[in-house]
């Protein structure tokens, strides 16, 4: 199954270096380019593209507000790769907010890209350590006072609420799956199932969930 990707970013060198390398894959396909926002919009609903590499800092319209619209209502879609730099934390939790399923820094290494965009393709979430931990520390300082199981997080079970912890701490299956001595088939159970339960996109949101009601804190 070819991946179909579209690229919005106002630089047209780097639009051309991104499609060098991913229309260099038999799996990847560039199907449209936009220079800014509004054009991704367009191009996102005339092509329907799988992911899409989604610039901030564009023109008019720029690449946070073009991803909310994106994904404004839950509804099915694209899925959004957010490229950035590492002087824009506070757009990338904006970002994770609107649904953005990953971040991927301009200037990462060619096999960094191509797993970033087959991976959220795929469905999962790409939260580089690196990135997430700083904007995390860095944006979600807000004191919460939290007695018990906050409110958003009581439609799940023990064992969920187990798994979502993990999850929201950016852990990947494998890890909850040994920290709770269960199989990662049953963990990917339990996060499809809190992700169903909370009304959640991806991964992505459940570490923003996790932060704002306070179950999690910044060096937990």
């Amino acid at each position: 199954m070819t991946i179909r990707v579209l690229i919005a970013d106002d630089q047209a060198m780097v639009r051309e270096g991104l499609r060098m390398i991913l229309d260099a894959q038999d799996d990847l396909e560039v199907v449209a380019e936009a220079g800014d926002g509004q054009g991704a919009l367009r191009a996102a609903a005339e092509h329907r593209p799988d992911v899409v590499l989604m610039d901030i800092r564009m023109p008019g319209m720029d690449g946070l507000q073009a991803t909310e619209r994106l994904l404004r209502g839950g509804r099915p879609g694209p899925r959004v790769l957010v490229l950035t730099t590492f002087g824009e934390d506070e757009y990338l939790y904006a970002a994770m907010r609107a649904g953005a399923s990953g971040f991927l820094l301009k200037d990462s290494p060619r096999a960094t890209l191509l797993h970033a965009v087959r991976t959220v393709a795929d469905g999962s979430a790409l939260l580089d350590p690196t990135l997430t931990r700083r904007l995390i520390e860095e944006w979600v300082r807000r004191p919460v006072s939290v007695t018990g199981v906050p409110e958003a997080l009581r439609r799940l079970t023990p064992r969920e609420l187990d798994v979502f912890t993990g999850m929201a701490r950016g852990r990947s299956n494998a890890e909850i799956a040994e920290d709770l001595v269960l199989s990662e088939t049953t963990v990917k159970s339990h996060v499809a199932h809190a992700l169903a339960k909370l009304d959640l996109r991806d991964r992505v949101q459940a570490v923003v969930l996790g932060y704002e009601c306070g179950w999690i804190r910044p060096g937990s």
